[in-house]
């Protein structure tokens, strides 16, 4: 028996810096794949914010105390998402008439640090975070380093959907946690699915027999230097983004992949809503031959230890209370 789940993926270009705008492209673009009858939509990483695109093509960002990185950090900092978020409110209601679930990548400011985050919108339900916990060496400039804590999946009725970001595909232990969670869908986000992307998705597809949603985003020299007026930009990082390439500077690429690696649909490069229709029996055939949590586990040989515990680098011990205690 099988049961068919319609899903989209939503590439298109983020406000760069300006998240309440952003997410205001968000709900409208929601909108527009619910109408193509798909139960989950993704988004590309940082969506709600834009990639930081002059980390990779603009080498004077890493000097010390560069004015330009300063002000694009603060700017972040204010925009970004805090905890319950009003700015959510409009997609929630989406979320909730339609019975969907989003996933879209965005800042998320922890006291006064940030984090790529995925959030994950569902009827009716708290919105479930993911820190991202692997961060390239630009990003470092830039972003805090997630914990155990987010490392989990949304219960549907059709199954299990988790997400991560870019890098964490790479790291064989957070896809042996993840995979031990049963995910029926995976959201693979990625600023640019390039080739070695799609390798990483479509082995996770396999290792893992899920479906994976790569889902990447446009984005162009021009709308980061909009985006950065929008959020309010006062001058000081324009030199610094007028030197980032002309023209495109991601280039989308989502697909959608099956738990046997094959690709079941893939965008170009420019604004598309991909859509596909999954058949989740293929699940289970495909787990006959790789059950990679199951019949290739080996726990008599390896054991995986998961610390979920949310570490936030300070404990505070009362007067008269021994740290052991």
């Amino acid at each position: 028996m099988s049961e068919k789940l319609k899903v989209a993926i939503v590439q298109d270009s983020p406000v760069p810096l300006a998240v309440a705008q952003g997410m205001e492209k968000v709900v409208a673009r929601t909108r527009e794949a619910i109408e193509t009858g798909a139960r989950v939509i993704a988004f590309g990483e940082a969506f709600l914010g834009g990639y930081p695109a002059w980390l990779d093509h603009v080498p004077a960002v890493s000097l010390w105390d560069h004015p330009g990185t300063k002000e694009l950090h603060a700017l972040l900092l204010t925009q970004a998402i805090r905890g319950d978020d009003p700015r959510f409110a409009q997609l929630q209601w989406a979320v909730d008439i339609a019975g969907v679930t989003v996933s879209v990548g965005g800042y998320e400011r922890i006291r006064n640090s940030l984090y790529s985050t995925q959030f994950l919108f569902s009827p009716k339900a708290k919105v479930l975070r993911h820190r991202k916990l692997a961060l390239s060496p630009a990003e470092r400039l830039l972003l805090g380093s997630g914990d155990g804590s987010t490392l989990q999946v949304h219960e549907a009725v059709w199954g299990r959907l988790g997400q991560l970001a870019s890098d964490e595909h790479w790291m064989p232990l957070t896809r042996a946690a993840m995979h031990h969670e049963g995910e029926t869908v995976h959201v693979a986000a990625w600023p640019t699915v390039h080739d070695i992307s799609m390798l990483a998705s479509a082995h996770y597809a396999y290792e893992g027999r899920s479906f994976v949603l790569a889902a990447g985003t446009i984005q162009h020299k021009a709308e980061i230097l909009l985006g950065y007026e929008q959020a309010g930009g006062d001058g000081t990082a324009r030199k610094l983004l007028d030197r980032l390439p002309e023209g495109q500077l991601q280039h989308g690429r989502s697909a959608i992949i099956a738990p046997d690696g094959v690709v079941l649909a893939q965008a170009g490069e420019g604004v598309e809503i991909l859509t596909a229709e999954l058949d989740l029996g293929e699940i289970p055939r495909g787990l006959t031959t790789m059950d990679t949590d199951g019949q290739q586990a080996r726990p008599d040989v390896f054991e995986l230890r998961v610390d979920r515990r949310t570490r936030t680098g300070i404990v505070d011990v009362a007067d008269g209370e021994s740290e052991a205690a």
